[in-house]
């Protein structure tokens, strides 16, 4: 009987917080691209505000827009052997879009232009030539809590960082971060490099959040454990056939000592109608993109900070 229950109850915890993951149709498309060697996750940071109240959004800096936007874009790269890799790709990355044509790739997921999760993985698929196995999308409310529910993120930067914008005011030097300083944090482009510093810095927060959550001083203490998987699992948007164990085996393989890069840049041109874009290296994106084609580890050529 109690052998019984002990499997019984960690299965029924299990199955119970699976249901709590929000789900979309995110790559079920013709066309999509199946099959490659290699282990690929989306990982997309929105805009969406749903879940914060008016004085949150005050509070944290984020203003008040209505829909949603993509504020962060990463592609996690697990090779058939070799470490894993982090890719961000630029949000003004100048790519074609399906039914829309030439733009930047978060106006494949803007939903005033009717975008989405599967017309940005549709676009990232046709510009890079890599298929994505796995969604996952997380808003401003859900990356607050999930930094909270752990008892915050330790982050060292080099600078003090201001920005009134993000209601961001932090000193140099390693500090614990919570939700709402973490959000400032990875929002900020009061910078020299703007959006390729704010980049950086996603991926760097990214990956220490992930070692923070699958740490033993998290997993092992229920006061961690329990309100990470409560806060988190309702806030996370995947893949109508991706569960709780993708998520799992996602985290367990950003504590891999990961690789990150962004996709290359070539160059940072103005576009009449789209304003300044990124427009890829094209000889090391391409380099890049066919190793995630073949599931092989990216050259270190390829690499951009």
């Amino acid at each position: 009987m109690l052998l019984a229950v002990l499997v019984l109850l960690p299965t029924a915890f299990y199955l119970w917080a699976d249901s709590r993951l929000q789900r979309v149709q995110a790559l079920d498309f013709e066309g999509h691209l199946e099959d490659q060697p290699g282990e690929t996750y989306l990982i997309v940071g929105s805009d969406s505000r749903d879940g914060l109240s008016e004085d949150q959004m005050q509070d944290f800096g984020t203003g008040d827009a209505q829909g949603k936007r993509t504020d962060t874009i990463m592609v996690l790269y697990v090779p058939e052997t070799g470490k894993p890799s982090i890719v961000s790709v630029p949000r003004d990355s100048y790519v074609d879009i399906p039914e829309i044509g030439q733009n930047k790739i978060n106006a494949a997921f803007a939903e005033a232009l009717g975008g989405g999760p599967t017309r940005l993985v549709r676009t990232f698929e046709q510009a890079s030539g890599v298929g994505i196995d796995h969604y996952v999308e997380i808003g401003f409310a859900g990356f607050v809590d999930i930094v909270d529910a752990v008892g915050g993120v330790e982050m060292c930067p080099d600078k003090a960082m201001e920005d009134p914008k993000a209601d961001l005011d932090i000193e140099a030097g390693c500090q614990d971060m919570d939700g709402k300083t973490a959000l400032g944090y990875v929002r900020t482009r009061a910078t020299p490099r703007a959006d390729l510093d704010r980049i950086q810095r996603q991926r760097e927060f990214f990956s220490a959040l992930v070692s923070t959550t699958t740490s033993p001083g998290t997993l092992l203490n229920p006061f961690r454990s329990v309100p990470l998987v409560t806060e988190g699992t309702d806030t996370f948007l995947v893949d109508e056939d991706d569960h709780l164990l993708d998520l799992g085996t996602m985290a367990m393989a950003m504590r891999e000592d990961p690789a990150t890069t962004s996709v290359p840049v070539g160059s940072t041109p103005t576009v009449a109608g789209a304003g300044s874009v990124v427009l890829w290296d094209e000889a090391r994106s391409a380099a890049m993109f066919e190793a995630m084609q073949a599931g092989e580890p990216i050259p270190e050529d390829a690499m951009q900070d």
